[in-house]
Order: C-alpha cells, then structure tokens, then sequence
C-alpha cells in the first residue's frame, strides 16, 4: 500500500508571512469557505483542509485541463488535504483531534451540521477554550432564515444587491463572478483575526458568525439611511456610477469601451477643456456634483460624452484622458490583463509550480505587507495529498495505524488529480 505523501510535488519554499503560528482547520465546500482559507494559507497559516473522500466540489468547477481543475489548484493553494470520510465514527474522531489542536476552524456548513457531527463549538473549546470557530452561512447561526440554504447568488438577492445591478430597463442582472463569496470570504478572514487578537488580550476563543446575506448588504451602506429618512428606492443604474456622473462606459471608434470617471469638480473641468465644451461648465444642469447627479442629467451628459469619445480610437482617447489626469481606463479582458505591465509589476501574476502541468498562472497574494508579506509556496493539493503526513506529523499515528485507518475506509490517501 502506497502510504508516501505527494506533498513534495508540489515542492517550493517554505510558509511565509505573518501567520506562520497558527494552525487552521478547513471543513469547506465551494467557494467562501475555501477563499477565507486560503487567504490565511497565504499570509502563512497552516492551513489544513477536511475533504469528503469525493473531494470538495470546487475541484469540478471552473475550467479543468484533463481532470486537472484550475479552480482547485489556485483556491486550494498553500493547504494540506486530508481526505476524512466524516459519515464514519473514526473518521469524525481524527477530525475532532485535529480540530482541538487549532488556533482556528473554518467551516461553512448549515447551521447545526457541525453540531450533530460531534464537532459543534461547545464540545470543540470543552478541550480548547482558545479556539476560534469561524461559520460561514447564507443566513447565520440564527434568526428565522438560518435553515435556509444560501448560495451567494440568493444572499445578493436578499441583501439587495441584485435589484442594482443591471440596466434599468431590464430584468436584474448579476456579475458573473462569486462577488459575495469572496467579500464574505474577507469579512471572514478580518474576523478571525480579530477574535485572534482579542484571545492574545482574554486567552478565550469565540465564533465568527459571517453571513453571505449581510456581507452583500453591507455594499447598500449608502442606500440604508438615504431609504430610512427619504424613502429612496434606488434603481439600477446599469454602468452608470449611481448619482455620479459622468462615470460610466463610452464607446470608441474602434469598437473598445472606455471608462471614464470625472467624480469631483476638478476633474469634471479638465474633462471639458480636453473635450473643448466650456459651455457645459455654465450650464445649470451640469454645474455641480449633485446637479449631474439627477436621472435626466446623467443621461444628457452620458450622450454628451459618448458623443465625443465616439470620435476617437481607444489608444488615442486614452492618452489625451490620462493626459489631461481624468481617471480613465480601457475596459479589461483577462488577455488585457495578461499583457499589462502593471500586474506583471505588481506580481498579480504569479507562476506557481504544479505536479501535473509544469505550472499555473494564479492571482497574486492581496493585501501586500511591506515587513511580513505572504506568498504562493504550493499550489492546491491532489485529493488527499497530505492525507498520511497529517496523521503521521501532526496526530503522530503510527504507519501501522495509518494503514488501518485506510483500509476502514475512514481515510482516503492521494488520488492522481486536484
């Protein structure tokens, strides 16, 4: 029986960052969960990530060269899998040792799985009072949607972030990327370290209870007090700056969109000189902030501008805009991204070396430190990759015991793709 870890597959340097001391446990599926991981993994943590024996789901989505997921091996990086199948006693009994050797638990389950698993927080700090539970739900731990499920689609509805997105005249829209996930995914790593810092002052855990509902919700600040005092229900916008303008897309003679965003006075005057309109600066529907702001006026200028942008090619409309220091971009595709030397720069593109497929292009490593930053040292863990590494390095089993467990089904070793 094969029981040698494939941990150095996926050999590189090692853990960095300012989190080097914390262990971290992961009981996660999909996307929020695994993105909170990961951002502690990346800034150091040794993050070790509970897999069913069919693996996370994350590992079939997203694009896959073979049966190689991509998705996997960017939003698993910096982890240790350990395939534990949790439906069996012995199974559950090696994730709860783990579990209580934890700094942290990340877990985003309904409401009450961990608790009838055996792994719930009162019996967890029973033998770790310092431990800290993050919980990452639809709804949270309580009220009377917490049995709901709650993907991070139906959160943004809920939060009302859906009915703002999209053209005004259209059904609402969503951005077709896991928005809510990841903002849920920072709100969870933030709290975490926040209840780190507060165990450094009291020596007690506590629970982190994010909820993919109120992350999204959080983006309506504006809107809440604005409904509140003056009944506002705001609309969608489309691409439009909600009572800003012009901040919005404009067209070019090539076909290309630019963005162009004059938000303050100032650069809503170098925005005339450059387009040679000085008319618009002495009309009253364009002479402040707040008279731009208005439905009808966002629309004249909107027609306004784009009127003149139509008149130049992308490249050229883009150096006048910067010349004249009115923030301006072409709108992006990841093939721009990949050419820009900007992300090059700034390592937002970074190779990481992968087992199967020489390497990987993965987003770099976000907020950077300038004393303690993290970085990229392995790239997401085949199914199970760790599985014997754990048990030996970190529960101290025995090979012998290790095999048993193996042949009981309760532990899964490495499969042969992420």
């Amino acid at each position: 029986m094969n029981t040698k870890s494939n941990t150095d597959q996926n050999a590189s340097p090692q853990r960095q960052g300012p989190l080097t001391d914390l262990k971290v446990i992961e009981v996660c599926s999909t996307i929020a969960g695994p993105a909170c991981a990961r951002l502690l993994a990346d800034f150091g943590a040794d993050v070790i990530k509970i897999e069913p024996p069919d693996g996370d789901p994350v590992r079939q989505m997203g694009q896959h060269v073979g049966d190689v997921s991509l998705y996997a091996a960017s939003i698993l990086r910096n982890k240790r899998s350990i395939a534990l199948d949790l439906k069996s006693e012995q199974g559950r009994a090696l994730a709860f040792e783990l579990m209580v050797q934890a700094d942290i638990v990340v877990e985003n389950n309904r409401p009450g799985v961990m608790e009838r698993l055996g792994l719930g927080y009162e019996a967890l700090t029973a033998r770790n009072p310092g431990l800290v539970m993050v919980r990452i739900s639809g709804f949270g731990q309580d009220g009377p949607y917490a049995e709901r499920p709650g993907y991070g689609a139906i959160c943004e509805a809920v939060g009302g972030v859906r009915h703002m997105t999209g053209d005004p005249d259209r059904p609402p829209a969503r951005v077709a990327l896991a928005t809510t996930d990841y903002l849920s995914s920072v709100y969870a790593a933030f709290g975490a370290m926040a209840a780190i810092h507060s165990r450094a002052q009291t020596g007690q855990g506590q629970v982190v209870d994010v909820a993919l509902y109120e992350a999204a919700f959080t983006q309506m600040e504006p809107v809440v007090p604005a409904h509140d005092k003056l009944g506002v229900v705001p609309m969608r916008e489309g691409s439009n700056l909600p009572s800003m303008a012009p901040n919005s897309s404009y067209p070019t003679r090539d076909g290309a969109w630019v963005l162009i965003a004059a938000n303050s006075q100032p650069i809503w005057k170098r925005l005339v000189s450059l387009m040679q309109q000085p008319e618009l600066l002495t009309d009253p529907r364009f002479e402040t902030i707040q008279a731009r702001g208005l439905p009808e006026h966002m629309r004249a200028i909107d027609a306004i501008v784009s009127d003149w942008s139509r008149g130049h090619e992308a490249a050229q409309l883009l150096a006048l805009l910067h010349k004249a220091q009115v923030p301006s971009t072409l709108i992006y595709t990841i093939a721009d991204i990949f050419k820009d030397p900007h992300f090059q720069a700034r390592q937002m593109l970074q190779q990481v070396p992968h087992a199967q497929l020489g390497h990987t292009t993965q987003a770099g490593v976000v907020p950077r430190l300038s004393a303690t930053p993290g970085g990229i040292y392995r790239s997401g863990p085949n199914l199970g990759a760790d599985s014997f590494d754990v048990l030996q390095r970190d529960l101290q089993l025995s090979p012998e015991r290790v095999q048993a467990l193996v042949a009981s089904g309760a532990v899964v070793l490495p499969s042969s793709s992420v």
